[in-house]
């Protein structure tokens, strides 16, 4: 197993970014969290999860281990595969997955995308005692700063893209969530990303 890389990132797109490892680069298919805080031409370290198939080897990566090991863990509920994972990461950091398997949260996991009140139910019920307790105190690991000219938009529209929203329902979500945005730059902080994309993606899944 590959468990992590780390090398230039030598390139990004919506959903995956190339890292230079010893003169070859690897293809990692990376949370939205994890591209929000790459830099093309910047050294990287992402804690990889394979995910082998018939027809492909897929490396999955982020900045923190315990986000691998939670993506890792969520798939072994029924009906959970390495895309459903990686957008319950988007829209709840580890800690707060772990509450809501815990607490059986359902309304909090029917906010991701892809899952309904009986899959939520299966989750925590496979789940309940493979995740653990939250492990307190944790937070959820923020988007590296980025400049204040909006730059936050182009992350962001591109991980919605990366997890299978149009062209048009990522307009919207960005457009929806601006004013968040506009609260952080006022309150003189840059955007982060990550919690934007959580944002965005309860706004798409009301839609």
């Amino acid at each position: 197993m590959i468990a992590s890389v780390r090398g230039r990132v030598a390139a990004l797109t919506g959903q995956a970014a190339v890292v230079e490892v010893g003169g070859v680069g690897v293809l990692v298919q990376c949370s939205p969290a994890a591209l929000a805080g790459l830099r093309p031409g910047e050294e990287a370290l992402l804690h990889t999860s394979l995910v082998v198939r018939e027809d492909s080897l897929t490396l999955y990566g982020f900045l923190e281990d315990d986000e691998r090991t939670v993506f890792e863990v969520l798939q072994t509920a029924s009906g959970v595969g390495p895309r459903l994972a990686q957008a319950m990461l988007a829209v709840h950091p580890p800690d707060a997955l772990r509450r809501a398997v815990a607490t059986e949260d359902l309304a909090a996991l029917v906010q991701v995308p892809g899952i309904g009140r009986k899959g939520a139910q299966r989750i925590v019920l496979e789940l309940k005692d493979k995740l653990g307790p939250p492990l307190g105190g944790a937070a959820a690991p923020a988007a590296a700063p980025v400049p204040l000219e909006e730059p936050w938009r182009a992350p962001l529209h591109a991980a919605l893209l990366g997890l299978g929203w149009s062209g048009r329902e990522a307009d919207e979500a960005v457009e929806a969530v601006a004013p968040q945005a506009q609260e952080q730059l006022e309150a003189g902080g840059a955007p982060d990303v990550a919690v934007l994309l959580r944002q965005a993606l309860r706004t798409l899944s009301r839609a």
